[in-house]
């Protein structure tokens, strides 16, 4: 009897090979894995960012759905606030031609398929979309698709839109396990759009407490012109401590009062509104020095309260003789007043700042006093329109002058909104501006003393020549 009889200690050569095959795949799916965990990380990092628009991370949360199930196309629907109409959609795959040929089409209006993902908040998976029963077709244009795999994009039982992919590049229908994948990058949508909703509407409710807390400036300050405005800090939802006010007083000064309390929290506007009161009352009973009105806002604010430092310049407005007006003022640890004189020459009345309120009730506080011409205008600012993470504060400074000269001539109102659309600063922090013209001798016009693009050289350090 003849024959081969196989050696049971050598594996069968097919076996091997399809057992290396198996592992290989294996080792693929663990690495895709690997990628997949990590463009997840990315993404919800970016997700949880501030710093990044809310489009942009729309964009890269439909782009990273389709490199995860290996799909052509994609797309994601944001409603509006009343769930009616879509108010954001962010297509990602098509090409330039693709793009050129959908030119001034409308938006989807959600209907047809992406309605059903609303109306019927559940994965959807399609691998016919014509036959599908709530398919409305396409545009003119618009590519045409066979498949698709979408989620409704919601949180706490809000819909707020949906995400779809269709025609995978392998040509195959879409699985259960690309279906995980959307589902959970849906969820990473909904999270992103609450919390830009939530976070504008933070925003939106700290600007309005913030304006509610400021004064409005009196109606009649004859003969004086006088307008104020407030910029919020560009980070959305902190409530600041900047605050100002200005106010005839019984011995015919004109009062002005700009401050800032230190933090941004509802601690530090609490404190603004409480000192910006206090400080009133005293302002109108007492017909006293700044320095004096100061010193008694500090005791009293160290007896009965618990505010944080404060930062305040307090100036009064005061008939000179025989004309014009005197401005004596002063300051307990805040910028100096800015003069533009009516021949649109801007100096800062630099003084030797005392202490802020709430550091040593002790300490001397002292007055100033200046000059100033009919048809003058005194600025009084906080720091945050100064301040820049990039530049020095008194290079700023410098760049605030210059601006403040240039808008001069025009009427109070306008000329703090100029100011501040102009600013220099970073944006980073509040930012207040009040702004007081004294009334013009008779026949005065601004616009005659101030010759246009021109600017004298300014010495290092010597605030007080012309800028």
């Amino acid at each position: 009897m003849t024959g081969k009889i196989d050696d049971p200690q050598q594996p069968d050569p097919g076996l091997r090979l399809r057992l290396g095959t198996e592992l290989e795949r294996i080792a693929e799916q663990l690495r895709s894995l690997a990628r997949t965990q990590d463009r997840l990380h990315d993404l919800y990092e970016a997700v949880l960012s501030r710093d990044v628009e809310l489009p942009v991370v729309l964009g890269l949360i439909v782009s990273t759905a389709m490199e995860l199930v290996g799909a052509r196309y994609g797309a994601l629907g944001v409603l509006d606030e009343q769930g009616e109409d879509l108010e954001l959609f962010v297509p990602v795959g098509l090409s330039e031609q693709e793009r050129a040929d959908l030119a001034g089409v409308e938006l989807p209006r959600g209907r047809g398929l992406l309605g059903h993902l609303i109306a019927h908040p559940q994965p959807l998976r399609v691998e016919d979309i014509a036959s599908h029963p709530d398919s409305a077709g396409y545009p003119p244009g618009h590519p045409a698709l066979r498949t698709l795999l979408g989620a409704p994009i919601s949180i706490r039982g809000k819909i707020y839109g949906d995400l779809y992919v269709s025609e995978r590049l392998d040509g195959r229908p879409f699985d259960a396990h690309d279906e995980v994948l959307i589902v959970a990058l849906a969820g990473a949508a909904a999270v992103a759009i609450d919390d830009a909703r939530l976070y504008e509407q933070a925003r939106s409710d700290a600007e309005r407490f913030q304006q509610l807390l400021l004064p409005q400036l009196p109606e009649h300050l004859e003969p004086f012109e006088a307008a104020a405005v407030y910029i919020p800090a560009s980070a959305p939802g902190q409530v600041g401590g900047d605050w100002y006010d200005t106010l005839l007083v019984p011995d015919q000064a004109c009062a002005v009062v700009i401050g800032d309390v230190v933090g941004h929290d509802l601690q530090a506007a609490a404190a603004m509104a409480q000192t910006r009161n206090m400080l009133r009352a005293l302002l109108y009973n007492r017909r006293t020095p700044p320095s004096a009105v100061l010193s008694q806002l500090d005791r009293t604010l160290q007896a009965i309260t618990d505010s944080p430092v404060t930062t305040a310049c307090l100036a009064r407005i005061e008939p000179g003789q025989p004309t014009g007006w005197s401005l004596r003022w002063s300051t307990a640890g805040h910028p100096p007043p800015l003069l533009i004189t009516p021949d649109c020459r801007a100096r800062y009345l630099d003084a030797d700042p005392d202490l802020p309120l709430g550091v040593d009730i002790a300490h001397a506080r002292h007055d100033h006093t200046c000059r100033l011409p009919p048809g003058a205008m005194v600025m009084f600012f906080t720091d945050g329109l100064v301040e820049h993470r990039e530049y020095p504060v008194g290079e700023r400074m410098e760049r605030l002058a210059v601006i403040a000269a240039a808008h001069a001539t025009m009427p109070v109102h306008d000329f703090v909104q100029a100011v501040a659309h102009d600013h220099p600063s970073d944006g980073h922090d509040d930012m207040a501006i009040l702004a007081l013209r004294t009334p013009p001798s008779p026949g005065q016009t601004l616009e005659e003393h101030c010759a246009p693009n021109t600017r004298e050289e300014r010495g290092p350090g010597d605030p007080s020549l012309p800028i």
